[in-house]
């Protein structure tokens, strides 16, 4: 995974209540999002955001990383609904980033290296679409650079099965409970997290020493 940064750079381097529920047609084009000028927006999908939100607060040029739900068809849904698989939801976090430190390219490869693409809606012992691989893309250049990668890694048959991840215009990203934010950091000593989260933040400081925070 190491080697693909260079190759990505060439590519070019985003209901328990009736009432609540609310169909959306059909997106073809991403939401819009004020950020900070000089800042970007990426939204990851990559199984449960618990991981996905303490693997890029690692990283020097993130600013700010959140927990939250995208991709669904019910306004403002709590954990608790989304994790019944209903709402089309996908667990996500969305990162705030310098791109003069940091590429969109080199968080996508991170994403890649950090969760199982290869997976239909399952991250190991979590199952449901809530778990799905997908990227929200903010732009058509984040949309060309996740497409471009995600055929660079079937043609390299990088994780000797077929990539699974959809590519995807962002919609309403709803942020989480607090109690879901930060999570890694306020509970390392539960099981979860040492099992499972860990392993992925030490592979990260490990495998991109030189992209960690200082």
């Amino acid at each position: 995974m190491k080697k693909m940064i260079g190759l990505l750079t060439l590519i070019t381097i985003s209901c328990q209540s009736k009432e609540k529920e609310q169909l959306i047609s059909e997106v073809k084009e991403p939401v819009k999002m004020e950020v900070e000028k000089g800042l970007e927006v990426a939204t990851f999908g990559g199984g449960c955001f618990w991981c996905t939100e303490a693997i890029f607060l690692e990283l020097d040029g993130v600013k700010k990383v959140e927990s939250g739900y995208i991709g669904g068809k019910t306004a403002n849904p709590t954990y608790e609904e989304v994790s019944t698989g209903t709402t089309g939801h996908a667990e996500a976090t969305q990162i705030t980033f310098d791109p003069s430190k940091i590429s969109f390219g080199e968080l996508l490869e991170i994403f890649f290296a950090t969760h199982d693409p290869t997976t239909l809606n399952r991250q190991g012992a979590d199952v449901g679409t809530q778990y799905r691989s997908e990227v929200f893309y903010h732009s058509d250049e984040q949309k060309k650079i996740a497409e471009d990668y995600i055929k660079l890694l079937d043609s390299q048959n990088t994780f000797g099965k077929p990539v699974v991840t959809k590519v995807s215009p962002a919609t309403k990203f709803y942020v989480a409970e607090d109690y879901h934010q930060n999570y890694y950091a306020r509970n390392k000593e539960k099981s979860y997290c040492s099992y499972v989260i860990t392993p992925k933040v030490e592979k990260v400081r490990k495998q991109y020493s030189e992209k960690l925070k200082k």
